[in-house]
């Protein structure tokens, strides 16, 4: 008799979430810098930064080969493999508080963090 296995690691799946406010801010600073309707925004991770990576936010007018594509808040979305593995379940948002003003990625893999938030550690 055959033995079955089965996985019960959890299913990581793999997107990345953008509120309606920082989507509104997207939008925005596409107007301001004339960045062209086509173009899409880019999400990644580089290394560096004081706890290992640093987020980064572009925009790319195609995607590159390996790119996920992601339509949300009505904006295209490029992540690049390497970087949606360390994004996937992040949600993109955009403050506007005491505490600064600017993008904000709330991340769930990352296992530490910076004081300015702009870099991570897994």
């Amino acid at each position: 008799m055959a033995e079955m296995m089965f996985d019960n690691s959890p299913v990581v799946k793999e997107e990345v979430f953008i509120t309606p406010r920082a989507a509104e801010q997207v939008r925005k600073v596409k107007a301001d810098n004339n960045i062209p309707e086509g173009f899409a925004l880019r999400l990644g991770v580089k290394g560096g930064g004081c706890s290992g990576f640093t987020y980064v936010l572009a925009f790319d007018e195609k995607p590159r080969a390996g790119d996920r594509e992601f339509a949300i808040e009505g904006l295209s979305v490029y992540v690049d493999p390497k970087s949606l593995q360390f994004l996937s379940g992040t949600t993109l948002d955009f403050s506007d508080g005491l505490n600064g003003r600017g993008f904000v990625f709330n991340n769930p893999n990352a296992h530490k963090t910076c004081g300015c938030g702009n870099s991570f550690g897994v």
